[in-house]
């Protein structure tokens, strides 16, 4: 059995769509498509079905599936170990929005000018998910924002960069004291079940301030698209570039100490891949976001 049609059946299933996985695979969607059949003539079953615009693993699909991401995590351990000292293999790094838009970037291209031989797939997803993620084994580190909560000891943590929360308005928006603009303008609130978004509800309480929420969204970048559009207002950590473009906004630095988002990476201290989660985190020096120049 080709490992790779299991690990286009795992995708396809984590993404819910042929079209989405075939992206995360570099493959064409009828690429992709062959490999599933492939795989169910060779098992005798059905692996997927589709349900309206999703696909979902059949009954058959869905029994296969943990034992099949249990043997794709075995076989990537085994060529991690086989690499030896060699910065060679696959890294299944998670990484959250921002961090897609304005670390990795520069970070990949490093990487992959020096380890020709590394192979990663990156992951989106929030902070709680990536964590769950990994403490699962389905992906070896993420960059994420740090958790509100101690780390167990068998994770391994590396802060890249702190960034501070900041009150953004629209340009055209008298600039007066925070707390009045607060109290008075429609507030647009980033996600409390996010962890990054916790930092602005502790500053709200802190405050002992109730704002006029209008919205509440988990998308950073669409918030500030909402305040430029004159919707109102909203505390937000001042994240890493790029933000979009064409926007016209204020970005207020909060008054007092106030605690920001840390943004770092998580990973498992006995995991067979620290030797490239090690290079991943030199790279991200060299680029001079994890050591705040950046």
């Amino acid at each position: 059995m080709d490992t790779r049609f299991l690990e286009s059946f795992t995708t396809v299933v984590e993404s819910g769509s042929l079209a989405e996985a075939a992206r995360r695979l570099n493959l064409t969607p009828a690429a992709l498509a062959q490999r599933i059949r492939a795989l169910e003539r060779e098992l005798g079953v059905h692996l997927l079905a589709r349900t309206g615009r999703t696909v979902k693993p059949t009954e058959a699909g869905a029994a296969i599936l943990p034992r099949s991401r249990l043997f794709l995590r075995e076989v990537r351990d085994l060529r991690a170990l086989a690499a030896g000292e060699d910065i060679a293999g696959e890294l299944r790094l998670g990484a959250i929005s921002s961090a897609l838009t304005g670390i990795l970037p520069d970070v990949l291209q490093g990487l992959s000018t020096r380890y020709e031989n590394l192979d990663l797939y990156v992951v989106p997803g929030t902070s709680k998910n990536l964590y769950a993620d990994i403490l699962g084994g389905d992906i070896d580190a993420a960059v994420v924002v740090e958790p509100p909560f101690p780390l167990p000891k068998t994770c391994g943590w590396q802060m890249f960069r702190e960034e501070p929360l900041v009150l953004i308005t629209p340009a055209a928006m008298e600039r007066t004291e925070v707390k009045d603009i607060l109290r008075r303008e429609p507030f647009i609130r980033y996600d409390r079940n996010h962890w990054g978004g916790r930092y602005s509800d502790a500053y709200l309480r802190k405050l002992r301030i109730r704002p006029k929420e209008r919205f509440e969204l988990d998308a950073l970048d669409a918030i500030a698209v909402l305040v430029d559009r004159g919707l109102g207002v909203s505390l937000v950590p001042d994240w890493s570039p790029p933000w979009p473009e064409g926007l016209a906004l204020n970005k207020l630095r909060l008054p007092g100490s106030v605690l920001g988002r840390r943004i770092g990476l998580i990973w498992l201290r006995n995991s067979p891949r620290s030797r490239l989660i090690r290079a991943f985190v030199d790279e991200v020096r060299r680029t001079g976001w994890g050591d705040g120049t950046r």
